[in-house]
């Protein structure tokens, strides 16, 4: 995932997570408020129905974030910004967990269109629908808005939850690298056809959204491919790592702080031989996850997926 978190600053924290807003936000803001300003009475309302697009977004990725962690996962930041929201999770590298901390942001939008529905016909059921036509305007908006955001993000088209919850489901049956590889070229091909509706409604934002998407799918296919050739090497098989349950690849691919020589720190207990230099956590190369040498080899072993 592209990170965003440049040119943010932080608002809020809540049960540990921290919640970023980048400054473009503003702008964006601005400009879709002025536009709307003929759709209600006053431009108070407008705001209003921006705010409510802001509650609506931080929901879903509080919805990925508090997943994440439900399943064992670390997810501590989430980021604002114009195309929506990024919520960094980082789930056990097995697909059941994955798809539970993707699919959970969706599953907030699913819950609130009942949600907006009620809301609706109480406020017809009591006349407030010509009484405060405002307030029933903002709220049709937003519910509208919900959906359409909810099948948006549904599309199969990496990096969107669609394309992660696909990406998800074929891990079962594919393995992790070859599951990404998959979905990011799905996501090149969505690209193609986001970018010519762009050229043919002459929209500014299509076109962003399809340069998001394209280099995230191009970080997404490098990444297959690194995953592919580090699953193809000699393993350790003495040790494995307590998150992915990977074995560590067998030669010298972990880098010494001090000398910045590579060494192979399983062979040699997570100390660099030349110049004894000892390191109290070793990253698998898998997950990209640390956990000093001890839990490497006392980690209950689970079969691998690759």
């Amino acid at each position: 995932m592209i990170n965003v978190r440049k040119n943010s600053f932080r608002i809020f924290q809540y049960n540990g997570i921290d919640v970023y807003l980048h400054w473009w936000w503003f702008l964006v803001a601005a400009y879709e408020i002025g536009e709307r300003q003929s759709a209600y009475s006053s431009v108070l309302w407008n705001v209003l129905e921006y705010l409510a697009l802001f509650l609506i977004v931080l929901t879903h990725e509080f919805g990925h974030a508090l997943a994440c962690r439900q399943v064992g996962g670390t997810a501590n930041q989430i980021v604002l910004w114009p195309l929506g929201g990024v919520a960094y999770v980082n789930p056990p590298q097995r697909p059941g967990a994955m798809l539970w901390s993707i699919a959970a942001g969706p599953l907030v939008n699913v819950v609130l269109i009942p949600v907006f529905y009620a809301i609706g016909h109480l406020m017809r059921a009591a006349g407030l629908a010509q009484e405060m036509p405002n307030l029933f305007l903002l709220i049709q908006t937003v519910a509208l808005i919900n959906v359409g955001l909810l099948i948006f993000n549904m599309l199969p088209v990496y990096p969107l939850d669609g394309g992660q919850i696909l990406r998800s489901l074929l891990w079962f049956v594919m393995g992790r690298a070859r599951s990404l590889m998959a979905v990011t070229i799905i996501g090149f091909l969505g690209v193609i056809g986001l970018f010519l509706l762009a050229l043919q409604a002459k929209s500014v934002w299509y076109g962003v959204i399809s340069v998001y998407i394209l280099m995230n799918c191009w970080k997404g296919w490098n990444q297959a491919r690194a995953l592919l050739r580090i699953s193809k090497l000699p393993r350790h098989l003495g040790f494995y790592c307590p998150s992915c349950k990977s074995s560590p690849p067998l030669g010298e691919y972990w880098r010494c702080s001090n000398c910045q020589k590579n060494f192979d720190t399983f062979q040699s207990q997570a100390v660099y031989p030349h110049c004894t230099t000892s390191f109290a956590t070793t990253a698998c190369l898998d997950c990209g996850r640390t956990y000093p040498m001890r839990e490497w080899a006392g980690a209950a072993f689970i079969p691998p997926t690759t």
